[in-house]
């Protein structure tokens, strides 16, 4: 299997229609490198190359595959046999992600070409809520019975397991009742007549269908396990979910808090599929929004024109007063943002966290103050009295900022919002209206304007 493949080979083989070389080349290939590559051929050429793949490579290719509309070409060019030996070869939750992303069209040609019992399965995945550990998990598990012997059990995983998402985990179940967990390692380590009830580990982690995925996600985190069993309301097993479905979770998950924590209304489509129409109407109401609130920006400068006009160089160091205050405020949301969503900390920890963050805030403040007290008088060359207001400023104005920034994502999430809409962007349009509420404040008291 190649660690690296070379694209511009792959691509010119294609070109030159030299397809058993080809073909050679793309079965000692991993299967994400392959899809990686049809990504890149022109559109005609990739059912061609697809039907070059041996079907349970192609099956996994199709998976990979990043762009839905490639998957949704595919499908088009594959004739109903092939289109039913890919789907034959799917997991059962790859299957339901792809059929999520297809127009109905496609979505009914998928479902007339799997047997009943697999459209029943899928229709069931495909009505929990889209953010449910229900609709994440498959029903492809090997399930053993606790007064199974380990020679029955490993007779079982011989005849099931081919299909089934992953074997290394097992998981014991009576009428249908989770009880347990066993792994197949445990089982090599114990005799052929022990039960499984005596090998199994009882105190199982499992989540519920209607389980919001971004918890489930942490669970995997935090427990560091490769796969979750997922239970109904009578703690019946209906399915598992597997670290790679968790990663995909976490991805997304971060992805949308990044575009919050940017101002920016989350998509879940890669880039170049989102047209600039669409791209403008995720971006531009948070631009909006943060236009109208710094307008109080303006307000405030408005209403000390006459203290600036009688000290022109206050002016000098308000985009500095300003910058550091959005950023101090950004540096503690981003902190908060990242610990809530890890389930480091929660509301009940408000009084700790400002505890920290205002101690954090005065060593910054001190050591910033005095820093930028120096640059007024040693290189701004202003009065000591402008020095010190603009140091005072910003030793009042971080101490806030902190506060503000580690409080307000708290605020947010208690009130039922995302945490990471009160980051960057809307804090610091919030402390730079309050940094030149305290710099006026304090300047109008010592220089007497």
């Amino acid at each position: 299997m190649h660690e690296n493949f070379d694209l511009g080979l792959l691509l010119e083989l294609a070109a030159q229609k030299k397809f058993r070389q080809l073909k050679s080349v793309l079965v000692e290939m991993n299967e994400v490198d392959i899809a990686e590559f049809l990504d890149e051929v022109e559109p005609e050429q990739q059912a061609v190359i697809f039907r070059l793949l041996p079907k349970d490579v192609a099956a996994e290719v199709f998976a990979y595959l990043e762009d839905s509309e490639d998957q949704e070409k595919l499908i088009g060019a594959l004739s109903d046999k092939e289109l039913r030996e890919v789907l034959d070869e799917l997991y059962l939750d790859d299957t339901v992600d792809i059929i999520e992303d297809m127009p109905a069209n496609m979505v009914s040609r998928i479902l007339r070409n799997t047997d009943a019992s697999t459209r029943s399965q899928i229709n069931q995945l495909l009505n929990y809520p889209k953010d449910s550990a229900g609709s994440l998990m498959t029903t492809e598990f090997v399930s053993l019975h606790p007064d199974a012997t380990v020679e029955e059990s490993f007779a079982r995983i011989r005849k099931e397991g081919l299909d089934k998402e992953t074997v290394y985990t097992c998981y014991v179940t009576r009428n249908r009742v989770l009880e347990g967990v066993v792994t197949v390692r445990r089982m090599l380590l114990s005799t052929y007549e022990t039960h499984i009830r005596d090998i199994m580990e009882s105190n199982v982690l499992s989540v519920h269908t209607h389980t919001d995925k971004e918890e489930v996600a942490q669970m995997f985190s935090k427990y560091d396990i490769s796969a979750l069993p997922v239970v109904d309301s009578d703690e019946r097993l209906v399915g598992i979910i597997t670290f790679d479905d968790a990663m995909d979770v976490m991805e997304e998950e971060a992805t949308e808090d990044i575009e919050k924590m940017a101002a920016i209304l989350p998509t879940d489509k890669p880039y170049f599929q989102t047209g600039v129409v669409e791209t403008w109407k995720h971006r531009v109401p948070w631009l909006l929004l943060l236009m109208i609130s710094a307008t109080f920006t303006g307000t405030i400068l408005g209403v000390f024109e006459d203290a600036l006009a009688s000290n022109a160089a206050l002016t000098l160091f308000i985009p500095m007063l300003m910058d550091t205050g959005g950023n101090s405020g950004g540096q503690a949301s981003v902190t908060i943002i990242r610990a809530m969503s890890l389930g480091d900390i929660e509301f009940s920890d408000w009084l700790r966290v400002i505890w920290k963050e205002l101690r954090v805030a005065v060593l910054c403040a001190v050591t910033l103050g005095v820093v930028v007290f120096a640059k007024v008088i040693l290189l701004d060359r202003k009065s000591v009295t402008v020095a010190l207001v603009v140091s005072l400023t910003i030793l009042v104005t971080i101490i806030i900022a902190k506060l503000v920034g580690c409080t307000l994502p708290m605020l947010a999430k208690k009130l039922g919002f995302d945490p990471a809409v009160m980051a960057s962007p809307f804090i610091t349009t919030v402390v730079d209206a309050l940094s030149l509420v305290v710099y006026f404040a304090i300047a109008t008291r010592i220089l007497d304007l």
